[in-house]
């Protein structure tokens, strides 16, 4: 039977760990998840748009950013499931327990994860690459009415996907997996049967931190690309921190524990829980604690990190390849320039291949991007208001979920009236950069805070996250202090 136990403005419940099930091959496969849905999402825009934009234009000179990034946000991304694992609560619930309250909290983090992804530059992205396809040709500014209308209609499909059933939207999950490994086949492919061995070593070269200082930048150096880049070669901002609500609702560690009330989101019902549980940091408990940790760090740095990196070196390499240094792609063009590339060298059939497997994976991008966001602002949202209340006076959930999907598809409407595919992916990440900066500082705030000390992460690891904060800060102001109008501003 559980307890209540108080530590200075956080009541909890008790009860003990969950027995993880037994570290087998079988197992790892059936607990770990989130790793391979942040891979997923990362392929769309990070791997498959922005990788070979820079590539092209720098070469692999800015490789090992991605890799620093990737390595941060796995440290980021642990962290943050530390949280849940120990309470059975989604980080964003225990941003929540923090002054000012739930409602401010919940209002912000909706709010940035808005910023974030309501610029639907996958759907315009998709567009392109379809138009692409069914013209056999380079695409021309007077295609760009057509793109944008394509861009709408994906764009509004992937809201449509949303409105079915449990069940259709199983299938469609299992389609966008398919793409997503179709596309990775066939990039391998091309990886190995195109590459030359020495661009093989200049992009493993690439991808490795200079030893001895940075690399003057360049005459052409876009800051924000460089920004984009970064935040976009993992899954980027609060898309990084929405998936401890993956983690909860399959149980993880405590949330294994946790009997959250019945709520219909979306034709789905599912569990949210007002609070979650502890557990006292008894040595049975630690025992399973570390168990529990096996799996998430196989999850988050033997799949995810390994994972982006490669996810990132494929599509590099075949630009690097292909491509001499100093091409700038923009505009329209930045969505197919990976498969122009590939159709000028060995002709129309890869030209063709190229653009229809990346007109699924970034139309699967966006499909994720709107079920994602809107799933998880609905569980944000719901807390918030469920804390805000007395205990039990909670309510449903049904009309969070369609208005914050409506409030999304508005946002989404009117940003692709605005700009380029290019341009709204690295708006998107910009933001995922501030939104890491926000994340880590929040995320050290909350472990050193409301975790028993047992279970506080060590010195070095609260350092990496306070890293990835100043990392990201530090890319952010460089681009702020490179703008035009800053520039003149400061003479």
């Amino acid at each position: 039977m559980s307890t209540t136990a108080t530590r200075p403005g956080v009541s909890w419940r008790h009860s003990n760990l969950p027995q993880p099930p037994p570290y087998t091959l079988r197992n790892v496969i059936r607990v770990i998840g989130p790793g391979a849905i942040l891979l997923g999402l990362s392929l769309g825009s990070g791997d498959w748009v922005l990788g070979p934009v820079v590539t092209a234009r720098w070469g692999t000179t800015f490789l090992w950013i991605c890799a620093v990034s990737v390595l941060l946000q796995a440290l980021l991304n642990t962290e943050m499931a530390r949280y849940t694992l120990a309470t059975g609560e989604s980080i964003f619930a225990g941003f929540m327990r923090g002054r000012p309250g739930p409602r401010l909290w919940g209002s912000v983090y909706t709010l940035l994860h808005l910023a974030q992804v309501g610029w639907p530059g996958w759907a315009l992205a998709a567009g392109a690459a379809l138009v692409g396809a069914f013209l056999g040709r380079p695409l021309r500014p007077e295609d760009g009415p057509v793109i944008v209308a394509l861009g709408y209609l994906i764009f509004l499909g992937a809201v449509f996907v949303t409105f079915l059933g449990p069940q259709v939207r199983r299938t469609v999950e299992l389609c966008e997996w398919l793409v997503m490994g179709l596309a990775l086949l066939f990039l391998a492919a091309l990886a190995l049967s195109i590459v030359h061995w020495a661009t093989w070593v200049s992009v493993i070269v690439g991808f490795l931190p200079p030893v001895l200082g940075e690399p003057a930048p360049p005459s052409d150096m876009d800051w924000w690309l460089l920004v984009a880049f970064a935040a976009y070669s993992g899954g980027g901002g609060t898309i990084n921190a929405s998936l401890t609500h993956w983690l909860r609702d399959k149980g993880f560690g405590m949330a294994g524990t946790v009997d959250g009330r019945a709520v219909v989101v979306g034709g789905e019902t599912v569990r949210f829980a007002r609070d979650g549980m502890t557990f006292a940091p008894t040595e049975m408990n630690l025992a399973k604690w570390r168990q529990w940790w096996r799996y998430l760090r196989t999850d988050f740095w033997y799949l995810w990190a390994a994972g982006c990196v490669a996810g990132m070196a494929l599509p590099v390499l075949v630009t690097a390849q292909l491509v001499a240094p100093g091409e700038t792609w923009i505009d329209f063009a930045a969505a197919v320039g990976l498969a122009q590339v590939l159709g000028k060298s060995y002709g129309l059939v890869l030209w063709t291949g190229a653009l229809l497997i990346g007109f699924g994976v970034l139309a699967a991008t966006q499909v994720g991007i709107v079920a994602g966001y809107a799933r998880s602002v609905t569980d944000i949202l719901w807390t918030a208001s469920a804390r805000s209340r007395p205990a039990g006076a909670e309510g449903g959930a049904g009309g969070v979920y369609w208005l914050s999907l409506a409030g999304f598809t508005l946002a989404g409407c009117l940003a692709m009236t605005l700009a380029d595919p290019l341009l709204l992916i690295v708006i998107s990440a910009s933001v995922a950069a501030f939104n890491f900066v926000v994340l880590s500082l929040h995320t050290l705030w909350v472990n050193r805070t409301l975790l028993p000390r047992a279970l506080r992460p060590t010195l070095w690891r609260e350092l990496a996250v306070l890293a990835c904060a100043l990392f990201f800060a530090a890319l952010l102001a460089r681009a702020i202090l490179s703008s035009s109008i800053l520039a003149g501003f400061l003479g």
